[in-house]
């Protein structure tokens, strides 16, 4: 098993250093998190649209010569179409369990989703000791929202339901992301580790960048951990699998710019 480790934010020499490895390779994957990496966490999910500025640096990133590039995102593959329609770009949603290339959405989850009606109940229970939190059914997954919930209140009843859900979890082969101010509930075969890996199996990458901001990002990290050709970012502060951090939005901006050009 591997161990977190304590941030490392990248310096502009080892940013340079990235970047011209990243000019230099054949045949390269980008796996870019959507909310916290390129748009701010906002309590109206339908507002997260994608900044200009960033819009022109992804199309530029798309169209840059042996490059794959996917958006890897928790969010409901309906709800990530919205946002990213106008871009001709590859999309794993739901943490793996749904991917659109060449513009056409499949399936590859595991499909057994019996499971929502036991944990359902348990997640309306919380809801109603936690005003301002909210259920998300997505197709695969099942989220609980305390973004907008008053902070001390919201961490309380967080960790009360996941304690109430340890049980469940194991009955029905589920785990638990306990991510930045959501927890999901997702089939333990799915997320995004294993989405990555199906991908990096499938090609011959002699570059991998894959940058996110939350917990559900380090199986993506952790999956990298044994391959040398691949740079992890996580981007804030906190323990994590990635090699690297960078300090926030801003500076993925910066970072991606770079690379575009």
């Amino acid at each position: 098993m591997h161990n977190l480790h304590s941030e490392i934010f990248m310096n502009k020499i080892e940013q340079a250093e990235l970047i011209e490895k990243y000019k230099n390779a054949k045949n390269r994957l980008v796996l870019l998190d959507y909310d916290g990496t390129l748009v701010k966490l906002t309590g109206i999910p339908d507002s997260a649209k994608l900044p200009e500025q960033i819009t022109d640096i992804v199309r530029k990133l798309v169209d840059y010569p042996q490059t794959e590039i996917y958006i890897i995102t928790g969010r409901s593959h309906e709800d990530i179409d919205k946002f990213l329609n106008h871009i001709p770009i590859n999309i794993i949603a739901e943490h793996g369990a749904m991917v659109k290339e060449g513009g056409i959405w499949r399936n590859q989850a595991i499909n057994n989703i019996l499971w929502k009606e036991t944990i359902i109940p348990v997640l309306n229970l919380i809801t109603s000791t936690c005003p301002d939190s909210y259920v998300e059914e997505k197709n695969f997954s099942l989220t609980w929202h305390y973004r907008n919930v008053e902070p001390q209140l919201g961490y309380t009843r967080s960790r009360e339901l996941i304690n109430l859900l340890e049980n469940l979890i194991q009955t029905h082969d589920l785990k638990i992301l306990d991510g930045n101010k959501v927890v999901e509930i997702l089939h333990n075969e799915n997320g995004k580790g294993r989405a990555v890996k199906i991908l990096f199996d499938q090609n011959k990458y002699d570059f991998v960048l894959s940058i996110g901001d939350d917990a559900t990002d380090e199986e993506m990290f952790e999956f990298f951990l044994n391959h040398s050709n691949a740079v992890t970012i996580k981007v804030g502060d906190g323990p994590t699998f990635a090699r690297y951090n960078l300090n926030n939005i801003s500076d993925v901006a910066t970072f991606l710019k770079q690379l575009s050009a």
